[in-house]
Order: structure tokens, then C-alpha cells, then sequence
């Protein structure tokens, strides 16, 4: 026992911290930072509808009459909420008639007409959620049990576990880009911003989020590696 808990203090354990989880926490920052900066700088240029208005006139054109639109305290908390039917949008944007806030908002109300109109992608997501709820709780005490009593075999099942994270965050990046597409396609083709600088200013921003969502995969991909290091390490 007293082994196997050194092992956790040693130099390897903290070297593969270092080679792989603090690049990606650093590529994570730095979407982090992209993301505020694209949203502050299009939230300086003006347009002719405000967030709430622009999330309603996206659910509008495509046929989707039954989801409210309401507000949320906060910076950047967007988001859809199936449960309750409702977009909820920050202070940020709700009220605001610039070109980041019509973006994040028709963004957010891509992701209702998904719900409406049954998009795959997003309910297999959905489907995931319990399942990836359950992974992410027990994942690391097994792990973590695993390295301390040398039970690799325990290790390897709460990698696999945790694995489930990795695999939702797959699965969202293609809902992700398809509520950006939705999004952006309206805003063009129905002109809610008529000056096509301002159309590639909403798609900047809502690159930018994106990028937020790439981040977490690399993060949840490099974690995973560095525990299958670990235990095949301590095996050996």
C-alpha cells in the first residue's frame, strides 16, 4: 500500500500532468479568451434587432411557435433548455441590438428548432446525458482506487468510464457546428443583418465558440492518455 501511494507522489506522476493535461488546459484558455474577445468586439457594432427578437424571428422562419424566449442572469450562460421549452439568454444579449448578441441568440434557437425537428445527432446526445452523468461521477474514485491498492484492472474500468465524457463531447461538436450553420444560414438568407461584414462578425463569434467545445475534447482526450500512462506504468 505504501508503494503504491508513492507511486502517486512520484516524479512520472506529475511529468505526465505536464505533458499532457497542461497543454491542453492551455489550448482551453486560449479558446476561452478567443470567445470573449470575438463576443466583445462584435458586441461593439450595432444591429437592427436585438438577441431575444432575433432568437424569435429564427424560430419563426422555421415553422417553431411553441419555445419561449426569456432571460438569464449572467455573462454568456445561452442556452436551450428542451425540459422546459424555453431559450433562455443572458444579459448580454437578450436586450442587446449588436452583432454578437444576434448571433449567440439565433445560435441558441438553431439548437430548439434541432429539438423540434427531431436532428439525430441531437438526440443521441440527449440519450447520453444519464449514462455520461454516471461515468463522470464514479470514473475517478475507481481510478484513483485502482492506482493506490494496484488493482490495474479497476483503473482500466473507470478509464472506460470516463470515456463517456470523451464520447458526448463527440457527439456535441457536430450539434454544436449544425445550431452555428442553422443559425448563420437565417441571418444571411433572411437578412436579420443586411451588411455582409456584419453576417462574417456573427460567424467569428460563433467560430469562436465553437473552438470552446474543441478544447474540451482535446482536455477530456489528453486526460484519458495520461491515465492509461499511468496505469501502464504501475502495471509494469
Amino acid at each position: 500500500m505504501h508503494n503504491n501511494f508513492y507511486y502517486l507522489t512520484d516524479l512520472g506522476y506529475y511529468t505526465s500532468y505536464l505533458v499532457f493535461i497542461l497543454p491542453a488546459l492551455l489550448i482551453s484558455l486560449l479558446a476561452q479568451v478567443w470567445v470573449k474577445s470575438a463576443f466583445s468586439k462584435y458586441s461593439k457594432r450595432l444591429s437592427p434587432l436585438s438577441g431575444a427578437e432575433a432568437a424569435r424571428r429564427v424560430l419563426e422562419l422555421n415553422g417553431v411557435h411553441n419555445v419561449r424566449v426569456a432571460r438569464i442572469s449572467g455573462s454568456l450562460t445561452d442556452h436551450f433548455d428542451p425540459t422546459a421549452n424555453v431559450i433562455r439568454l443572458s444579459d448580454d444579449v437578450y436586450d442587446s441590438r449588436t452583432i454578437a448578441a444576434v448571433g449567440v441568440a439565433a445560435h441558441e434557437a438553431g439548437h430548439a428548432v434541432q429539438h423540434a425537428t427531431g436532428y439525430t445527432p441531437n438526440k443521441v446526445r440527449t440519450a447520453m446525458v444519464p449514462v455520461c452523468n454516471f461515468g463522470s461521477r464514479i470514473s475517478m474514485p475507481l481510478i484513483l482506487v485502482g492506482l493506490i491498492i494496484g488493482f490495474a484492472e479497476l483503473a482500466y474500468i473507470g478509464i472506460i468510464l470516463f470515456s463517456t465524457v470523451l464520447l458526448f463531447q463527440l457527439v456535441t461538436l457536430p450539434v454544436e457546428f449544425n445550431a452555428s450553420r442553422r443559425a448563420i444560414t437565417v441571418i444571411r438568407d433572411y437578412n436579420l443583418l443586411t451588411d455582409s461584414r456584419d453576417v462574417a462578425g456573427a460567424r467569428r463569434v460563433l467560430t469562436a465558440a465553437a473552438m470552446t467545445y474543441v478544447a474540451a475534447v482535446i482536455t477530456s482526450l489528453a486526460q484519458i492518455l495520461r491515465l492509461l500512462v499511468l496505469v501502464s506504468r504501475r502495471r509494469d
